[in-house]
């Protein structure tokens, strides 16, 4: 069997809050609280566990994705002018996509400085 990622946990001040950002973002469900966590499953293998009860240290999560979910994606963001996203670290929240490795990507900022990577080619 491959090394398959299946779940991590990320920190935030309000879990509920955080893991709605998340799914509304790609599109996805929220479930059901599973002990300290609000999961959102991710695919069949990975599941992002929101928790609130250790402080948050922002970090770094992306995701490979296909062209239909990132135009998705692209359009939830530019429905909500309050979420900072943009290009690239060099660029800042520039509200603008990357063309990084032939396709497309963008970072996108969540309420507690967490950066979500989402692009169509692997840069």
């Amino acid at each position: 069997m491959p090394i398959l990622l299946n779940h991590t946990i990320v920190p935030a001040t309000d879990k509920a809050a955080a893991a709605t950002f998340f799914a509304d973002l790609l599109g996805l469900r929220v479930g059901a609280p599973a002990g300290p966590f609000v999961p959102v499953r991710v695919n069949e293998d990975l599941t992002l566990d929101f928790d609130d009860r250790h402080g948050v240290q922002p970090g770094h999560y992306a995701f490979l994705v296909d062209e239909e979910t990132f135009d998705a994606v692209l359009e939830r963001l530019e429905a909500h002018p309050g979420i900072d996203y943009g290009s690239g670290p060099e660029h800042g929240w520039d509200r603008r996509i990357n063309r990084l490795g032939g396709g497309r990507g963008v970072y996108v900022r969540d309420p507690d400085g967490h950066s979500y990577e989402v692009f169509t080619a692997v840069p």
